[in-house]
């Protein structure tokens, strides 16, 4: 729970809990106090964690009610007080103080923090402004920053006198409700009751009947699947009873792993899954999660060979003791003759071994998510070993792997063919904030795909053999190219910027007059591509495409009410799906007349009837990104009333403080203002207006779901944890939820 909500419940603390939150403060004043007893500026400010030092000194001299440059435990508490308990009025001179940097309490009482002396006049509103925006992290031209001042300036003084009295600013925060009913300076985090730490959630999602629906394929695949592996365990012991007890485990684990080294294929056939996607069988079983089967089948093969190799340690051993063989010769040898092919079943069980744990190990989420990702690719392709070593390990493996694997060699060919057709090439560079990538490619005639399709791209010159999947987000109606965003989060990314950041051309080829016309046509683009940026370039780079492979965002157009939500780059999918919906929905106007109407060309398998687009970024330069795209599309929809939009746009920059900060109150109602007046967002220039922090996503999905627009599917790209936090969220108001996963 946020400490500004925690604070609305204070009010309301019996004597024993506001006795055990004193001593709660008292011991977090004297960590931070040391020895003295008395809290420096610098402490305070590394107590609340604020960034921008004007509000530390501001709420610092408020604090130190006798002006001895330092804060005392009663006035800690004295503050704390005010602002936890006191009357909304207490609160709202705390606040005027802080904007009022011209006003101080001559007197010397210490009434200070409980009256604001003066009067706020524009220049103090604008360094007060400008504060907000460093705290927010928000940058604007300083024009910018004039308007947002001029603009909650006039609001406020009702009055045209020049400066804005107490009254005039109590007056104006009474237009903005959710600031009243929270507001406090909820940096301070440090001072959470502990109690609050300790307050359990409730009953664990997982016994819940919301989740038992939501994840019913899911988990009915998973109890055939873990049937199956118990019928084939057991089979297979009851067949070599005669061996002993520890030799019944290693047949039981060995026949459940023919099955899962075939099975964890079959889940990884990207173009077969792809083709059933629409078929039937996408509603019986969960395609949509072929990854997370394939991580828990990669488990189960891991624990299956840890398993089976130990139940033959112990059988050797018992063997030794009785035997001609000692126990490293069973393992290390061809001696004792164990296996189908020349005795080599011990030596290639403890290679299978140790390549099977290196496998796991280089694909766990700390490989994939440092940077190392080449480290998770190559050592994936260890697989082909794998199956080779099998064949010759096992007697039996090869019944289990000979239908399987014809489709995984069939989709191989299939996949390098439609790869090396055609010269695909990189015609267009862009850029991006945030180290973002923006290829262009050539579109050849043969290739088609669906909104929210991904690609496994080659560029030969980056690197020979490496494939890396990512999203399409372009739209399939466009006909001449083809757009891929990519974020530099890895080697190969990193890489791909770093080529493209660099004017220069690299010359591979030693021919003198070839290299020359390049370096001459690439002038005459260079001098184009000034045009539109020194971030954006026209080039000729060779490149290679395999796919596309659908997702669980193909589901969208059978969707009713389709919720999208991008987390940073997660936005990919959905440009390419928000730019497809407006093609269809395209708006034409009446060459005789102003009439103008939705010429719906959807086909027979579109169901939506609204869409709620949310877009989560970190940053104010991320939204760079697709602006053009949203601004295009809120343009098609301009004439439209909101409660009657069919596409409606919810933008959120999490390192913007809330309304409900202190530090950030006057920016969100500025902003808001400005919104009004201008009719677009200042940090965006959408007519969306961005909303400061993390959606609250109960809010978000309650009112979606009081729209009755049909049922409602949540389809999400972005962080694993936030991903979680969403899909509780569906649990609870019954939502499809769909992830994005490749």
């Amino acid at each position: 729970m946020k400490y500004n909500e925690q604070l609305g419940c204070f009010s309301s603390m019996s004597l024993d809990e506001d006795a055990r939150w004193l001593d709660w403060v008292t011991n977090q004043f004297e960590s931070i106090a040391g020895d003295d007893q008395e809290i420096d500026l610098e402490e305070f400010k590394t107590a609340l964690k604020v960034k921008e030092s004007f509000f530390a000194e501001r709420f610092f001299a408020l604090f130190d009610s006798d002006g001895s440059s330092s804060i005392s435990l009663d006035e800690l508490l004295k503050a704390l007080d005010l602002l936890i308990h006191g009357s909304e009025t207490d609160k709202l001179k705390f606040l005027f103080q802080v904007y009022d940097v011209d006003g101080s309490d001559s007197s010397g009482s210490g009434d200070a923090l409980l009256a604001g002396s003066g009067s706020i006049d524009p220049d103090e509103l604008r360094t007060v402004l400008k504060s907000c925006l460093r705290e927010s992290a928000i940058s604007l031209p300083e024009e910018k920053l004039d308007d947002l001042t001029l603009a909650l300036f006039e609001s406020a003084d009702k009055d045209n006198s020049g400066s804005i009295t107490f009254e005039e600013l109590k007056a104006e925060l009474e237009n903005f409700p959710e600031v009243m009913e929270n507001l406090t300076i909820s940096a301070a985090n440090w001072l959470k009751p502990p109690q609050e730490e300790q307050q359990k959630q409730g009953a664990p999602r997982y016994l819940t009947r919301a989740y038992w629906l939501n994840n019913s394929r899911k988990l009915l695949f998973l109890v055939l699947y873990t049937f199956l592996s118990v019928l084939l365990f057991i089979t297979a012991m009851m067949q070599h009873r005669p061996g002993g007890g520890w030799f019944m485990v290693a047949k039981g684990c060995g026949q459940c792993l023919n099955f899962n080294c075939t099975f964890i294929m079959v889940l990884m056939l990207r173009r077969f899954l792809t083709w059933l996607r629409a078929t039937w069988v996408v509603r019986v079983l969960p395609l949509d999660q072929n990854i997370l089967l394939h991580q828990i089948v990669g488990y189960a093969i891991l624990c299956y060979t840890l398993v089976h190799t130990t139940a033959h340690i112990f059988n050797f051993v018992q063997l030794s003791q009785s035997g001609d063989y000692r126990l490293w010769e069973y393992l290390l040898t061809t001696r004792p003759g164990i296996g189908w092919v020349k005795g080599t079943a011990s030596l290639t069980g403890v290679v299978l071994q140790l390549v099977i744990c290196l496998m796991v190990l280089c694909s766990s989420t700390f490989v994939r998510r440092s940077g190392h990702f080449e480290v998770f690719y190559w050592s994936h392709l260890s697989y082909m070993w794998i199956w080779s070593l099998l064949m010759v390990h096992c007697a039996n493996f090869w019944k289990w792997f000979v239908f399987p694997g014809l489709l995984f060699l069939l989709e191989k060919i299939v996949g390098l063919a439609v790869s090396r057709m055609g010269g695909l090439y990189v015609v267009e560079v862009n850029l991006l904030p945030s180290k973002v990538t923006h290829l262009v490619i050539k579109r050849p005639q043969f290739f088609h795909f669906k909104p929210g399709d991904y690609v496994y791209i080659n560029i030969p010159t980056i690197a020979k053999y490496e494939w890396h999947p990512f999203t399409i987000s372009s739209a399939p109606e466009q006909s001449e190219s083809l757009w891929l965003h990519i974020r530099s989060m890895g080697q190969w990314t990193n890489r791909l910027y770093e080529y493209f950041r660099q004017p220069e051309s690299r010359d591979l080829n030693p021919k003198r007059l070839e290299a020359s016309l390049r370096t001459r046509r690439q002038r005459r683009k260079a001098q184009v591509s000034a045009k539109f940026g020194e971030n954006h370039r026209f080039c000729n780079i060779k490149c290679y495409i395999d796919g596309p492979y659908g997702t669980p965002t193909r589901q969208i157009f059978t969707s009713e009410h389709a919720v999208l939500i991008g987390a940073g780059i997660g936005i990919t999918p959905f440009a390419s799906i928000l730019q497809s919906i407006m093609y269809r929905m395209r708006k034409q106007n009446c060459p005789s007349c102003n009439y103008s109407w939705c010429e719906n060309i959807k086909d027979s398998e579109m169901k939506l009837r609204k869409v709620d687009f949310i877009w989560i970024n970190r940053d104010q330069k991320s939204f760079e990104w697709f602006v053009s795209l949203l601004t295009k599309l809120e343009m098609d929809q301009a004439d439209e009333e909101p409660e009657g939009r069919f596409l409606e746009m919810h933008m959120y920059m999490t390192s913007a403080l809330s309304k409900n900060d202190m530090k950030a109150i006057g920016l969100q109602m500025a902003l808001d203002l400005l919104a009004k007046k201008e009719k677009k967002d200042s940090i965006t220039g959408l007519r969306t207006r961005t909303q400061p922090g993390r959606p609250e996503w109960g809010k978000v999905f309650q009112k979606m779901s009081e729209e009755n627009k049909g049922k409602v599917h949540v389809f999400y790209c972005g962080s694993t944890a936030l991903a979680k936090v969403i899909k509780a969220q569906c649990e609870v108001f019954s939502f499809n939820f769909y992830k994005e996963n490749f």
